[in-house]
């Protein structure tokens, strides 16, 4: 962290993707936007889909053409049921993936949940300059993408690099 940045906040969307869950036990979905009011950004909005692919990818599609949301936190939808669908509805989207956030994220989840890491398809990428992260499920998982990835990455003041700097430069061609 760097002291002598000040810190920017940002607008997140949180979209959680379940076939059960609803605004009053979305566990998941309440730790990402706690977590990222509590850092100081904003959360544009928070919604709940089934588990559909064009559901999912509607959501994700209406935030991303919404010059006023900078990033999209999903979680559910990642693992490998025939259900799970998130990374196959976001992937087309994106216009760049970055790779090294579902390979940290599976790293650290080793610790806590060991091999059944191996299950996560956790993926991100910047898609018409906004940020999208896509996590498991489960509060835990979701409590590890945040504090460990996520939130230091939107944050400014993260050096030597994060995501934010780099927001003014996303559309360049």
């Amino acid at each position: 962290m760097s002291e002598t940045r000040e810190f920017i906040p940002i607008n997140i969307a949180v979209l959680t993707v379940s076939d059960t869950r609803s605004e009053a036990d979305d566990t998941s979905g309440r730790v990402l936007a706690e977590g990222l009011l509590a850092a100081g950004h904003r959360l544009a909005e928070k919604k709940i889909v089934r588990d559909d692919i064009y559901q999912i990818r509607a959501a994700v599609s209406q935030w991303i053409a919404d010059p006023n949301v900078n990033a999209v936190i999903t979680t559910g939808g990642t693992g490998v049921t025939g259900r799970d669908g998130t990374p196959e509805a976001v992937l087309p989207l994106l216009d760049k993936v970055l790779d090294g956030f579902g390979e940290v994220f599976r790293m650290l989840s080793y610790q806590d949940i060991k091999s059944s890491t191996m299950q996560s398809r956790a993926v991100a990428g910047v898609a018409n300059a906004t940020y999208i992260f896509c996590v498991p499920g489960s509060s835990g998982a979701c409590r590890t993408a945040w504090e460990s990835l996520i939130k230091d990455q939107l944050d400014y003041r993260t050096r030597p690099c994060n995501l934010v700097q780099l927001m003014p430069r996303l559309l360049e061609k």
